[in-house]
């Protein structure tokens, strides 16, 4: 198992869990429960649950992939155009069941490539990934989001 792997499979949800829910982000406009419930959405994307077309301008499709799969950190504050500029409403009842939720979406993320390694997914803004570009950048965004809520 790759770092990236054990990162996502074993480390991420109990830094998570230290989240109380009342935290005020570095930055962003997301609750620590809707910063979960986007993730949930990114995991969702990954595998194939949540399906959305291609943002990006093609031609600009091979310079925002190769940020993506780069080691440079995404800036505090990125834009993301599926997002509106008020945070979506909470979808679970908790910041539990929105940990939960999310480690579901990790397993089916595994289960999903372990059936399938050859899968290919849209990413919206940064092209058709594979197994490792997905987690290459599932890893890069939880390390955002953990850097936003103080966690790492």
């Amino acid at each position: 198992m790759n770092t990236k792997e054990q990162f996502l499979k074993n480390d991420y949800l109990p830094l998570l869990r230290k989240l109380k829910g009342d935290e005020k982000g570095n930055f962003g406009k997301l609750s620590p429960q809707g910063m979960i419930e986007h993730m949930c959405d990114a995991f969702g994307n990954a595998y194939g649950r949540i399906h959305l077309a291609l943002h990006t301008k093609e031609e600009m499709v091979p310079r925002f992939r190769e940020f993506a799969l780069s080691d440079k950190p995404f800036k505090e504050n990125t834009p993301n155009a599926y997002m509106t500029e008020q945070p979506e409403p909470l979808r679970k009842a908790s910041i539990t069941e929105a940990i939960a939720d999310l480690e579901k979406e990790i397993k089916t993320f595994f289960d999903f490539y372990n059936s399938n390694p050859d899968a290919i997914k849209l990413n919206p803004f940064f092209g058709e990934f594979n197994y490792n570009d997905w987690l290459h950048l599932l890893h890069k965004h939880a390390n955002h989001h953990l850097k936003q809520f103080n966690l790492i």
